[in-house]
């Protein structure tokens, strides 16, 4: 109770001080759905910034120098992903690790239990229940300036997300009530078998087919096309977006339309 009290004076304190311009600068340079927002929302991720850029371990790794431009680009993406959730800083993850570009790790690919590593030797990102969080920088910012329709921010913390259930990494992130999980189960499990069937045979799909690899790949995909691609979502897989909408309590769309 006590700790809980003093963490979050602690953040009001840190999201009522001044947001340095070098800051804004990066925001607006690096992450181009923060272009997108309202001013209340861009106020709402500047502030939201302001924490998780503070409390976070941030550890450059493979000569990577860590600088304000890195937690600012990266917590802002956080930012925009948990928009509508109220304050969630993912607390339970402690450290953030960043690495210049892709790098290789030895394994396979995990998916369950402790988190997901993703499948391939040289990986964009991994997430682990509890932390860390692993990035590329050169992904970070391809992701957040839309020089690609993937975005490893949005996915890696799309599976921390499905994390908050427990260790099992199921691809169902925490859910209200019970209709809205069984709605969930609805849609998904449909449009997975859906994005199966089509990748199995070749067939160009909206959500890349890194999704049917399995269920918590699945939700992390989603979630970056929800947010990255949302008028082409909305238009190909109305259901899927209503219920993604739903869940992050926000509609890209909307707003994307509205800044044009």
């Amino acid at each position: 109770m006590i700790f809980s009290w003093l963490r979050e004076r602690r953040r009001r304190s840190l999201r009522s001080g001044p947001f340095p311009e070098p800051w804004r600068e990066a925001l607006e340079q690096n992450v181009r759905d923060y272009r997108d927002l309202g001013q209340d929302e861009q106020a709402t991720v500047r502030r939201y910034v302001q924490v998780f850029a503070a409390e976070k371990h941030w550890e450059g790794c493979g000569g990577l120098t860590i600088t304000d431009e890195v937690r600012v680009t990266i917590a802002a993406q956080v930012g925009i992903l948990v928009l509508g959730l109220g304050d969630q800083y993912f607390d339970h993850v402690l450290s953030i690790l960043i690495y210049p570009a892709a790098y290789v790790a030895p394994g396979a690919a995990t998916s369950s239990g402790a988190g997901v590593a993703e499948a391939d030797s040289a990986r964009l990102g991994e997430a682990w229940y509890r932390g860390p969080v692993v990035l590329s920088w050169t992904d970070v910012l391809a992701g957040g300036r839309r020089r690609t329709h993937g975005n490893v921010v949005y996915h890696e913390f799309a599976h921390q997300l499905d994390m908050l259930n427990g260790r099992n990494v199921d691809g169902t992130p925490p859910l209200e009530t019970a209709q809205q999980d069984r709605r969930w189960l609805e849609v998904t499990d449909e449009e997975f078998r859906r994005l199966t069937h089509e990748c199995a045979h070749g067939r160009h799909t909206l959500i890349d087919c890194y999704g049917a690899t399995n269920r918590a790949e699945f939700f992390a995909v989603i979630t970056e096309t929800f947010l990255t691609r949302p008028h082409a979502m909305q238009e190909l897989h109305p259901e899927l977006y209503a219920i993604l909408s739903e869940v992050y309590r926000q509609d890209p769309a909307r707003r994307s339309t509205a800044r044009r």
